[in-house]
């Protein structure tokens, strides 16, 4: 909606909500913590939409021309563990990969240290290998770098391998997909029921942002994706929906009997809505967020534990987008789906009406030097006259009138 400000607007300055601010401006802080709307979050929705328009277009490139870096799990393949530590001290993953390659002729396709200690362990993954090359790997493996095990032992034994079938993984990812599937109907279901069905639609909206930039987010970072990234990518949904209904709730309660009212515009009540809980979704955020990033910092920087990995990485990028997307995406849509509408329309005309008449009454008043008496007097004469034209004054009564209301009514004459 435009918002032509006229000379009276410029000397009251008006914040998003329509309401007058008064005492100048104040902190962000101070703005965060009492939420009156001062951030116009709503009004410059079309800012958002070309922000998140442009990562959504990276993320979606991304996944579809370089794709996901799929673990053993999905792909299939060959893995071997064996104790991180050997006689001479702790056994690093280029010395591992140079064996392998030497060995095989080949590249591996990860090769990473698990856990911290004694109790270390190096993994290697790989595609399907023979039996063959299965134990004439293990057994350069042990030549090479002579690990052991915890209690000092060291033989073939301590390295073991194992086999994973490629259908196990797409099992994984069937199932998964009938749950993002099955989730999405029942949340579309509830919020249309709940609240409206531009409300349903609007967390729709944000819930697939959220999806394709967590998404994108792995295949531009290169994260292998395991059945823990999995179970992680499915928890995110719930997070994502939350911020948003805890929003969608207080826009709702800000335009109830909103029609019949001429003071903000549906458009105004939903930006108050998002600020008055903007301070809650930061707060909530920043407590979830901490010990996610605690899981990718000490979990993977200091325990090497790649499982913690897959399942910080993917609820720290969805969890971050489910906040960002409640705020400037979901709230935005729902107003250009309501306004979209025409009794919205209506009522924001009146609104616009309403304040144009009140700022040509400031500019009158503005304009009416105070301090000549003459013209403050002309000004009562000219006001007391529109008011006199404008009403319908009471008949003043004739004298017939009066001779008749006085005379008795007709009847047997007096005696």
């Amino acid at each position: 909606m435009s918002t032509n400000e006229t000379p009276a607007e410029k000397k009251a300055p008006v914040s998003a909500t329509g309401d007058v601010v008064v005492g100048g401006k104040h902190s962000v802080f101070e703005r965060l913590y009492t939420g009156t709307g001062a951030f116009d979050i709503v009004g410059k929705r079309k800012r958002w939409y070309v922000i998140f328009g442009i990562l959504m277009l990276v993320c979606l490139g991304s996944v579809i021309f370089r794709g996901f870096n799929l673990g053993i799990d999905f792909e299939g393949g060959t893995k071997i563990s064996m104790p991180a530590v050997s006689a001479s001290g702790e056994i690093s993953t280029d010395r591992v990969t140079e064996v392998f390659t030497k060995t095989l002729n080949a590249e591996p396709s990860a090769v990473q240290k698990v856990g911290a200690g004694t109790n270390s362990t190096i993994q290697i993954k790989s595609e399907s290998l023979s039996v063959a090359q299965v134990t004439s790997l293990k057994q350069a493996l042990f030549t090479e770098l002579k690990p052991q095990s915890p209690t000092g032992e060291s033989s073939p034994a301590q390295i073991s391998d194992s086999a994973v079938s490629g259908t196990w993984g797409g099992e994984i990812s069937r199932q998964a997909l009938i749950a993002l599937i099955v989730f999405l109907v029942l949340v579309t279901i509830f919020l249309a029921l709940y609240f409206e069905k531009w409300m349903a639609v609007g967390a729709l909206a944000a819930l697939v942002h959220d999806v394709i930039f967590t998404a994108g987010v792995y295949s531009i970072v290169g994260f292998e994706v395991t059945p823990a990234t999995v179970i992680g990518f499915l928890t995110i949904l719930g997070f994502s929906l939350y911020d948003t209904v805890v929003v969608f709730d207080k826009v709702k309660e800000n335009t109830r009997g909103l029609l019949g009212l001429t003071r903000r515009t549906y458009a105004e009540a939903a930006n108050l809505a998002v600020n008055q809980t903007l301070m809650r979704s930061i707060n909530t955020s920043l407590i979830a967020l901490l010990p996610v990033i605690g899981l990718l910092v000490v979990g993977v920087g200091l325990l090497g534990v790649g499982t913690l990995q897959d399942l910080a990485l993917v609820q720290l990028a969805g969890m971050l987008a489910g906040v960002l997307s409640s705020i400037y995406l979901a709230t935005p849509i729902l107003v250009d789906l309501k306004m979209t509408e025409p009794k919205f329309k209506e009522q924001a005309k009146r609104v616009e009406l309403r304040r144009a008449n009140a700022a040509r009454r400031q500019e009158a008043a503005a304009e009416l030097d105070l301090d000549d008496p003459d013209a403050v007097d002309a000004e009562v004469r000219r006001e007391r006259a529109y008011a006199v034209a404008s009403s319908v004054p009471a008949r003043t009564p004739k004298a017939t009138d009066a001779r008749r209301g006085t005379a008795r009514p007709s009847g047997k004459k007096r005696r």
